[in-house]
């Protein structure tokens, strides 16, 4: 498997003692391909020096074939790994140099509370406190808040912001709060303001604040690439939202807890970082899935760790990264997933030493190569320095059409040359998909195609719903036994309902 990357140019000059001096350095990538013809007339082969330009750390170099390597096609299939040389990789640094953390130290709180009580107060919705947890936890590293203006329009038209040394950080999708008119109005010229939670709690005050007009239909569009009714994100939190943006700088007033069990999961960025350096990690490959984990995945990620291994390094982490954010009616809800992934563990399909699960608090947009960017890059904060993409990455289909809303293709070419992403490593997977004569999930293989089963996410939810098993393979019995009983509950609950109705009519 030939790793296709998206890093900054390498010039590899520790290197030239060693190395010709004609270099072929590929699609702005520090995965640097480099011709040497041994002098014997033997085989050529590609020397691949895989630099982290951040932390001028030793380059990983292992030797290929020339056959096995194609720079411009996927050559996922190869096991022709030749580790050389000594390996030493740091972690990836966070966008701007330094992760944000913005929740007020605990000595502080008392203070920042009685200040909250005396300004005009912004109450905001269960979407909202979201982002407030990814933005004060350090996801959206260097930003500090809710964007400004000038940072909003930067996000939606170029999808980057620009930091005042000149350099360019990924930032896809708008992190902003809307508010209405009588809002706008009570507000009045205060510099500063309160943020509540649905419940009516201090969570947040915002400083140094900034109002301007929520063009929803622009914002829709661009983010989008549509503006059809039916897209989940929108019509939760956008169409109802009101007609002004306000931006400016948060601080958290305690840390976000959601007490649903599951808050032990959501490992900050900070965490996640001390987590990997704990368990003396050289590479870090974060995976990010909203759905149940079947032996497909865990094809992909076992394999993704043996060809690092390969590569040279000692002791790659897998970051098992579910999204814990908003998500739309018919997915499986996060605490059902988290079972499901635990039970994935526990039967041994992943291995629970060299992996990490925590929780990604992000909402999700299903916003195809747009949003893709934003999960890539919150990684980096995180500390992960290679990124697992698939087909059609949060990507869904067309709300009023027959088809995908995005090409399943565009996702992982976005990412490969996406701007302020060139420091993270992205992995391109093949497709897997469920081999009836080996009766297992296996990497799709195209010569004997009709040896293969699609099972589809709505399938494997009709299994499910209807009790019934999947193919032998294609889930571990714990993990599938947690769905077919979230479904069987599901359906139960339906039917009291309905049996409520029907005894009011009579």
């Amino acid at each position: 498997m030939a790793l296709s990357t998206s890093n900054s140019v390498s010039t590899a000059q520790n290197f030239h003692h060693d190395l010709p001096s004609r270099a072929s350095f590929i699609r702005k990538t520090t995965l640097s391909i480099l011709k040497r013809r041994r002098r014997d007339g033997t085989q050529a082969h590609h020397l691949l020096v895989l630099v982290n330009p951040l932390y001028n750390s030793n380059p990983l170099t292992c030797r290929l074939p020339r056959s096995s390597f194609s720079p411009m096609q996927d050559t996922s299939s190869s096991s022709t790994y030749s580790p050389r040389g000594t390996v030493r990789s740091s972690l990836i640094e966070p966008d701007g140099g330094a992760l944000v953390e913005l929740v007020v130290p605990e000595a502080e709180r008392a203070a920042r509370r009685a200040e909250a009580s005396r300004l005009p107060v912004v109450r905001i919705g269960p979407v909202d406190l979201e982002w407030v947890h990814v933005v004060a936890d350090g996801w959206a590293s260097p930003l500090r808040g809710f964007m400004r203006e000038a940072e909003y329009l930067q996000s939606l038209h170029f999808r980057s912001l620009r930091l005042a040394d000149g350099s360019v950080v990924n930032m896809s999708l708008p992190i902003v709060l809307a508010i209405g008119d009588e809002e706008k109005e009570a507000i009045g010229k205060a510099p500063d303001v309160a943020l509540t939670s649905p419940g009516g709690d201090f969570v947040a005050i915002l400083r140094r604040i900034e109002i301007y007009k929520h063009n929803k239909e622009e914002r829709i569009a661009r983010t989008w690439g549509t503006i059809a009714p039916g897209l989940p994100y929108v019509e939760e939190v956008i169409t109802r939202a009101g007609n002004w943006l306000i931006g400016g700088d948060l601080e958290v007033l305690e840390p976000i807890k959601y007490n649903d069990g599951l808050d032990h999961y959501r490992l900050s960025p900070r965490e996640l970082r001390k987590e990997f350096d704990k368990r003396e990690a050289d590479a870090v490959f974060a995976f990010q899935l909203r759905n149940p984990v079947h032996n497909g995945h865990a094809l992909l990620m076992n394999d993704t760790r043996r060809h690092l291994l390969d590569m040279g390094y000692k002791n790659p982490i897998l970051l098992l990264h579910p999204l814990g954010g908003f998500t739309k009616a018919d997915d499986v809800p996060l605490s059902v997933r988290m079972e499901q992934h635990s039970k994935v563990l526990e039967d041994g399909v992943l291995d629970p030493k060299t992996t990490i699960v925590a929780i990604f608090p992000s909402p999700m947009h299903y916003a195809g190569p747009t949003e893709v960017q934003w999960h890539a890059k919150a990684r980096i904060n995180a500390g992960a320095n290679f990124y697992i993409v698939g087909r059609d990455p949060a990507g869904m289909s067309h709300p009023t059409e027959k088809r995908d809303l995005y090409d399943p293709d565009h996702g992982k070419k976005v990412l490969s040359m996406a701007p302020g992403l060139e420091k993270l490593n992205i992995l391109p997977f093949k497709v897997a998909a469920y081999d009836t004569v080996g009766k297992k999930m296996s990497f799709f293989d195209p010569s004997r195609a009709q040896d293969f089963l699609f099972i589809s996410g709505t399938k494997m939810r009709t299994y499910a719903r209807n009790g019934e098993n999947p193919p032998e393979g294609f889930m571990c019995p714990g993990g599938w036994n947690v769905l077919v009983n979230y479904y069987q509950c599901l359906q139960n609950e339906e039917r009291g309902k309905e049996s409520v109705v029907v005894s009011l009519k009579s």
